[in-house]
């Protein structure tokens, strides 16, 4: 297993990322006025968002959809869990250069490219994103069929969108590629958030270190200010065991995609990530860090296919490209 485990913590976002400078509230005012509602001077007398209020972050991410992708109709259950744009922007940015590295430095575009957002979730926001940027095909699946039809609806309302993503319901929650992925599929790429916690206790906890962070208040009993259910945030065996099934799993539809790859937000998860990595045979691992702010993180991809079945795939599939 060739593997490249070099890691530094980034306090940028990628180059590419719309929101890699602070946002711009007064832009955002005009596409959602609402926000106004949500706004009030940070400890340095500037305008900021309420961001241990969930209603305020998901108002800020709507606005932010449709002032920088376009994105107008955007909508869903507000007890699902409401992604930061940036984070997931970045995840996808630096996955399609890793695809550009095995493309001659050219990022593979264009719907022919398929991607599978395991988890895709009542916001359908990799989809949305990754359409937007790269315009790129999704597959997204997810164990909640409430999620699915949520992320339908939103595909169904934005013309940039239609036709270009479709879903798929995983009815084994243990699964992850597994009834999800057939013989016939050619998978360009995979992406996934794990769920974080191995409990709701742990989930609340840290919403509470958010908050006694954001405004100094401590609560007893608070509100996740991204929101999330139980499948959105909480697995058996947290995130570790999550991405243990995943990498199983993926060793069983190991021809059928290029990259497979995942956030890992515990840097204490890589030895053991790795090592199962190995023991199933990945050819070629990768490890892309990504940080914003104090927070660090990174992607962990990696691929069953040899530099022979590489070179097949690039010449198939993404000839055009070049």
């Amino acid at each position: 297993m060739q593997s490249e485990k070099k890691e530094h913590a980034s306090k940028r976002l990628h180059a590419r990322n719309r929101n890699r400078d602070r946002y711009d509230l007064d832009a955002l005012l005009i596409s959602n006025p609402e926000l106004k509602e949500y706004m009030k001077p940070n400890h340095f007398g500037d305008n900021s968002i309420d961001f241990s209020n969930p209603a305020a972050v998901k108002l800020l991410n709507k606005s932010l959809l449709n002032h920088y992708y376009g994105i107008a109709n955007w909508d869903f259950p507000d007890e699902n869990l409401c992604p930061p744009i940036p984070g997931r922007a970045d995840y996808l940015h630096y996955i399609a250069d890793l695809l550009a590295e095995n493309n001659f430095g050219v990022i593979p575009m264009g719907e022919t490219i398929i991607c599978l957002d395991i988890g895709v979730g009542a916001s359908c926001i990799y989809p949305i994103i990754g359409v937007t940027e790269y315009d790129w095909s999704f597959i997204g699946s997810d164990i909640d069929p409430k999620s699915i039809e949520s992320a339908q609806n939103i595909v169904d309302a934005n013309e940039s969108l239609k036709n270009k993503v479709s879903f798929r319901l995983q009815k084994n929650p243990r699964a992850v590629f597994r009834g999800i992925i057939t013989d016939s599929d050619k998978i360009d790429l995979t992406v996934c958030n794990p769920p974080f916690h191995t409990t709701l206790e742990d989930a609340q906890e840290g919403t509470r270190r958010k908050i006694k962070n954001l405004s100094g208040k401590t609560e007893k009993a608070p509100v996740l200010n991204f929101a999330g259910n139980g499948n959105e945030l909480v697995f058996n065996g947290g995130e570790f065991q999550f991405i243990q099934n995943m990498i199983s799993d993926s060793k069983m539809v190991a021809k059928n995609c290029f990259w497979f790859s995942t956030l890992v937000s515990k840097q204490s998860n890589l030895k053991g990530i790795y090592q199962s990595l190995e023991k199933n045979g990945a050819i070629q691992v990768k490890t892309l860090p990504m940080g914003t702010g104090n927070k660090s993180s990174r992607i962990v991809a990696w691929t069953f296919l040899s530099k022979p079945e590489q070179k097949e795939w690039r010449e198939t599939r993404w000839k055009k490209q070049r």
